[in-house]
This record gives C-alpha cells, sequence and structure tokens, in this order.
C-alpha cells in the first residue's frame, strides 16, 4: 500500500456529446427566451430611469 496510490482514483474524461440537431419547437422556444430576456432587460433600463419607488425610509407610527 504506497501513499501515491490511496484516495479516489478519477474517472475517465467522458468524450464530448454531438451537437443536437434543433427542430422548429426547440427554435421557436429559443427565440421565445432570446425576446424574454430582451423584454426583462428593457423593463430594467426603465425602471433605472424613475428612481426609487418609495422614497420615505422607515415610517414611524404617530403614537409615542
Amino acid at each position: 500500500m504506497s501513499g501515491r496510490e490511496g484516495g479516489k482514483k478519477k474517472p475517465l474524461k467522458a468524450p464530448k456529446k454531438e451537437g443536437k440537431e434543433l427542430d422548429e419547437d426547440d427554435m421557436a422556444f429559443k427565440q421565445k427566451q432570446k425576446d424574454q430576456q430582451k423584454a426583462m432587460e428593457a423593463a430594467k433600463q426603465q425602471a433605472a430611469k424613475k428612481g426609487p419607488l418609495v422614497g420615505g425610509g422607515i415610517k414611524k407610527s404617530g403614537k409615542k
């Protein structure tokens, strides 16, 4: 039992998978995701322009 051989052995690397062939449904789904991502980015930019929605900070009640 040598010190160099102890522990787990590393598994061999699996061969790379070949690229999948995309059909029309997959292409439509990917395009829809891209459109949603662009819409989210546009919404984020619009929200950043307007500034904070709530500007009051911590609200205190009138009671003492």
